[in-house]
């Protein structure tokens, strides 16, 4: 297995689970929050998306689905094309109300328009640096592990919220 196969699988993962997640849930699910402050499934599905789109597109230097898609429309969101959700207040997050196909649908095409890339990635590539406000600057698999690893983590997390409503 290529390194490009490895990250293309653990992203695939979150990509399959994020409709079985989403899967029968109402608008009053989807916007559930456990405790006043806490992150609902709506809005943790759209930042791990928001999250994957914006940090692959950067590093494989193509548009972000988000914009060019049309979802920024779709969403209506009041935030900028770049907003990905991280450091949202609580207000923020409220703000964030979708209906699950929409997110699913986003969710796949971001997949789907980053996979032929990452699957194409082999091991020397992720040594180069994409970021170097860091000290030891960012390579590319540094990235990478820590988009899979941000995903999955808020992938579980919405799973477990669904979990708490009984599904």
């Amino acid at each position: 297995m290529t390194p490009g196969q490895l990250l293309t699988d653990a992203l695939g993962r979150v990509a399959e689970g994020v409709p079985a997640v989403l899967d029968g849930l109402s608008s009053d699910e989807l916007g559930h929050r456990p405790t006043p402050d806490a992150n609902p499934i709506g809005w943790l599905v759209w930042h791990l998306t928001r999250v994957y789109d914006d940090h692959v597109a950067a590093v494989s230097d193509q548009p972000q689905v988000y914009v060019e898609g049309g979802y920024t429309e779709r969403f209506g969101l009041p935030f900028d094309d770049r907003e990905i959700g991280y450091g949202h207040s609580s207000e923020q997050v409220a703000l964030v109300q979708a209906p699950g196909e929409l997110l699913a649908e986003y969710a796949a095409a971001v997949h789907a328009r980053m996979s032929p890339w990452l699957s194409g990635l082999d091991a020397a590539e992720l040594d180069r640096v994409v970021d170097e406000r860091w000290d030891p600057p960012v390579t590319l698999g540094v990235r990478l592990v820590s988009v899979v690893n941000d995903l999955s983590q808020h992938l579980g997390q919405a799973a477990y919220v669904r979990g708490l409503l009984g599904h």
